[in-house]
């Protein structure tokens, strides 16, 4: 069990935990938002407010891992997944953003559909982080790991696909370089996800 390598007091799984879980309530906001074809201020302070609180459980720990001598596994690993856990978290902050600054309100179709895949893969990375706390888990997380990988690779072809379709039926320039950015950021959701799974499982294999 990995929580027995960790000193009294610091418990950085509640704080892992606590990061995934804000990512998974962005992931669900976000398609929420996306879905409904809503983007009103009180939307953008909502994930501007997750943002805030995934950026306050990293910065814990920071803290936390600066203040401790003896760490359960290396301590780069522990920054590495601290920090790409919060990415999630920003990306799709910038991606509500870009929403605004483009004054888009109508629903997209393609972009339900990467907020789909988005909020299964953040579900995925919430499953492994949770089961880092025994390692009697190492079958679910590695599955979850997987399951990442897989909706990665459903992203970039979902990327290719809707791409193809933008330039070959948007005639608007403009338009063209606004969705083309948007669809990208989705994307990159779903490399970060994958890069914390990375994390996660090399953290699991050195600790077998």
């Amino acid at each position: 069990m990995l929580s027995k390598f960790f000193p009294r007091g610091t418990d950085f799984f509640e704080l892992f935990e606590k990061q995934a879980g804000y990512a998974v309530d962005a992931a669900v906001y976000f398609k929420k938002l996306v879905s409904d074809g809503v983007i009103e201020q009180k939307e953008i302070e909502k994930i501007s407010s997750i943002e805030h609180q995934g950026d306050e459980a990293t910065h814990d720990i920071f803290n936390q891992l600066n203040k401790t001598f003896i760490t359960p596994f290396d301590r780069e690993d522990i920054h590495d997944l601290a920090k790409e856990l919060d990415d999630i978290i920003d990306m799709i902050n910038t991606i509500v953003s870009r929403l605004e600054v483009y004054k888009i309100t109508r629903i997209d179709k393609n972009l339900i559909e990467f907020a789909s895949v988005i909020e299964d893969s953040v579900r995925a990375v919430d499953c492994a982080v949770k089961g880092m706390r025994n390692m009697k888990n190492y079958k679910s997380i590695s599955e979850a790991c997987v399951e990442v990988n897989r909706l990665e690779n459903v992203g970039d072809a979902m990327r290719d696909k809707v791409l193809a379709e933008l330039f070959e039926t948007e005639k608007d320039p403009i338009k063209v370089i606004k969705w083309k950015e948007i669809y990208q950021d989705a994307e990159t959701v779903l490399d970060i996800c994958e890069d914390v799974a990375h994390v996660v499982d090399s953290i699991i294999v050195k600790q077998a």
